[in-house]
Order: C-alpha cells, then structure tokens, then sequence
C-alpha cells in the first residue's frame, strides 16, 4: 500500500527527490531510513477548535516530526525542519507516544510535517487504533503535499490543519524553494476537503474537517489577498466549508531578515487581508491578535516525550 514501505524511489511529497531511503540515502526533506521526532506534548497554541480554551487543562497531543519537503526562510521550527534535530524512534514507540498523550488528556492527535514519515506513521497510527486510541488526527502540513498522499491518508486523517502560503509561484520559489507550491497546495487542498467532508462538531471541538491556514507576510499582503481569493473560489467549486485560520503571528525567525522580512506586519497589512476575507464571504474560522507575534509561543524542541 502506498505510504507504508520505505521508499526506494521517494516520492512521498511534491518534490519526488528519488532518494533510495531503503539504501539510507536521505531525501531533500533531511529523512533516511530511520524515524526522527524531536517533541511530543500537550501543545495549547494551536485553534481553540484543537488545542482548547486557554485554561482548559487538556491541549493538542501534538508530535513534531523532524525534516520538511519546503524550505521556508522564515520557520519557526527551523531547528528540526531544516536542522535536523530529533531523536530516533521506531513505530512501536511512535505508537506508545499515542496513547500516552491519550492518557494525559489530548483532544487529538496532532502530527506535524508527517509526510515523510508515513511508512511509521501509518502502521503505528493502526497499532494504536488497535490498543484504543479513540481520539481525532490531526494532520499538520505545510500544504505541500501530493494527492497521492491526501488520498493514502484517508481514514487516517480526521482533521486537516494545513497551510496555504502562497498564490505567487516566484514568492513560493524566493521564501520556500518551490516554484511549484501554490499549484500542489490548491490540488492538495481540493482532495483534502473531499476526503474530510464540512467541518463536523463536539461541543466546541472539531471531530473532522478543514482548516486552511494563512499566514499574512510582511511586504506580501497582496499575496495573502491572491490566495484568499483561491481559497474562495476551491469553495466555491467544491461546495465543502471548511475553517479559516487567518494568522498575524509571523515573527522573523531564522533567516528572514536576509529575505526582506526582517520585522512584524504592521495594521494596516493585516487588516487588508482581513477585509478581503469578510468581502470573500471566509467568515468560519479564526482571526489573531497583534500580541499572537511572539516567539514564546514556539515551543523548545527538547525531545520531550519521545
């Protein structure tokens, strides 16, 4: 089945490196032939639909993998994006990590930038289906991902939480080294909300269904603007609804000076995207407070519970 044998010939996301990760070769993500996490918590600072309110003593079982397919300058997780940081694990721990974060309390399961990993995650989201695990999955990408991998996590992934960064193919190529980004995310997008269907409800937690991240750039609320109107029409075209988390946190991590976004979006350009939002008719979902663009809310990427 596809996603569940380690690559000879990868080609897990959009870049279809063809790394022979059977062989050990590591792929343009950073991933080879053994599975690297670098944290795995109760995480408070996703949606209220995930993570809860505030002060609820629950939170999102969020595991964060090690390696991504992009290469965004500007990444808050750049330690293990595009440092490789994480330690090594097998698929009977992976699902052990599961049920542990169960048991502490999560609301779901939320696996960010899994891609790479599916010949691990797929067996040991099973295994711990098996040993009851009841909760919701949460899929966390960047948006860059193939149908062919939307479509082998159907019946895996609950809830897709996944980015749309960018409209303009040449900002994709500058800020990401993808050229190709703004066409895989709308394919992406559009398998996504017709695997997961509108957004399904338990109280105020989301049980299934969509959200579509934007995160507004500093100098590029044009391009915010561009794919909101993309994420108008795939509704339009689609009929599914699905959630609306518009994002004002960026913060210049890493290395985003050297690309022009050296300080934090003003008003004026968050508002704009925002107006065209309410104009669009993306009323579901989430706005954010000038206060979210603090790197407090990253959390250390320590090995924590892996």
């Amino acid at each position: 089945m596809y996603g569940t044998e380690i690559p000879r010939h990868c080609a897990l996301c959009p870049r279809r490196c063809g790394a022979d990760r059977r062989a050990g070769q590591t792929g343009f993500c950073g991933a080879g032939d053994t599975l690297l996490t670098a944290r795995a918590a109760l995480h408070h600072w996703e949606e209220p639909c995930l993570s809860g309110a505030p002060e609820d003593a629950g939170g999102s079982g969020t595991v964060f993998f090690t390696g991504c397919g992009l290469r965004c300058c500007y990444c808050q997780n750049y330690p293990i994006s595009q440092q490789g940081v994480g330690k090594a694990i097998d698929t009977a721990r992976l699902r052990d990590i599961f049920l542990e974060l169960q048991a502490a309390g999560a609301y779901n399961i939320n696996l960010v930038t899994a891609t790479q990993w599916l010949p691990w995650v797929l067996p040991a989201l099973d295994a711990a289906r098996a040993a009851g695990l009841a909760l919701p999955v949460v899929y966390n990408t960047g948006g860059y991902e193939t149908v062919e991998t939307v479509r082998a996590l159907a019946g895996c992934a609950d809830i897709w939480l996944t980015d749309f960064k960018y409209a303009s193919p040449a900002l994709a190529a500058a800020l990401s080294g993808a050229d190709d980004y703004p066409a895989a995310a709308r394919t992406a997008l559009r398998q996504m909300l017709a695997q997961t269907g509108a957004p399904v409800w338990e109280g105020p937690m989301l049980r299934r269904g969509v959200v579509v991240r934007v995160l507004v750039l500093p100098g590029h609320a044009d391009d915010a603007v561009a794919v909101l109107e993309t994420l108008a029409t795939l509704r339009r075209e689609t009929g599914v609804p699905f959630l609306l988390s518009l994002m004002r946190q960026f913060t210049p991590f890493y290395q985003a000076a050297e690309h022009g976004l050296g300080r934090r979006l003003t008003s004026y350009e968050y508002r704009k995207a925002v107006d065209a939002a309410l104009r669009l008719g993306l009323t579901d979902g989430y706005t954010q407070q000038k206060s979210s663009a603090q790197a407090e809310y990253t959390p250390p990427f320590d090995l924590t519970g892996v």
